[in-house]
């Protein structure tokens, strides 16, 4: 397992874009970094609303939860594609989303792994109330089935941005899983 031992956008971009935009937008802060302890706290000064960090690179994830909670910020967990969904489960009644990566972390453009689909469902079915987010490779193509397994936080990057109409995109994402969602809670 390989994480970076830096980051792209660090506190001091979070910390600008929260002043320049006000305390509207949820600032959610995906850490693929191999020592995400030393920036719960910077992150949290420069206004990050939720601090996720990948389970695979940490050796306390339950300490690592309370620093969170504790500067404030709410609590996502990641896992990568070959990281299985119950090495993530004792954590989830103590987080407030799971991301399942749908790509290897690291760079963008990947193809979707349609096989991380299984992890998001089961999460969804043991922790019902969880925000569950997919990473990588999502888009108009993948959307139906990302929402159709219960996610319901989606990040896309190059599909939204090399799109000619990237607000259209970004309503269909947005409008697949909030259909999902309610059907999802009509079944019930």
């Amino acid at each position: 397992m390989h994480f970076v031992p830096n980051i792209t956008f660090g506190h001091p971009v979070v910390e600008s874009l929260r002043k320049q935009l006000g305390q509207d937008p949820f600032f959610d802060m995906h850490m693929m970094v191999s020592r995400p302890e030393q920036w719960v706290k910077p992150m949290a000064v420069a206004g990050a609303n939720q601090y996720t960090f990948h389970l695979e690179a940490t050796e306390s994830p339950g300490a690592l939860i309370k620093d969170i909670r504790e500067n404030g910020m709410k609590v996502g967990l990641a896992i990568k594609p070959g990281t299985t969904v119950e090495y993530l489960a004792p954590w989830a009644n103590q987080i407030d989303m799971a991301l399942v990566m749908t790509v290897e972390p690291g760079f963008g453009g990947q193809k979707f792994m349609e096989d991380m689909m299984p992890k998001v469902h089961w999460l969804r079915t043991q922790f019902p109330s969880l925000d569950i987010e997919v990473d990588g490779g999502v888009g108009p193509d993948t959307i139906h089935k990302c929402a159709e397994a219960g996610a319901n936080m989606i990040v896309s990057g190059s599909a939204i941005m090399k799109s000619e109409d990237p607000r259209s995109v970004i309503n269909l994402l947005r409008n697949v899983c909030s259909e999902a969602a309610q059907k999802r809670s009509l079944d019930r």
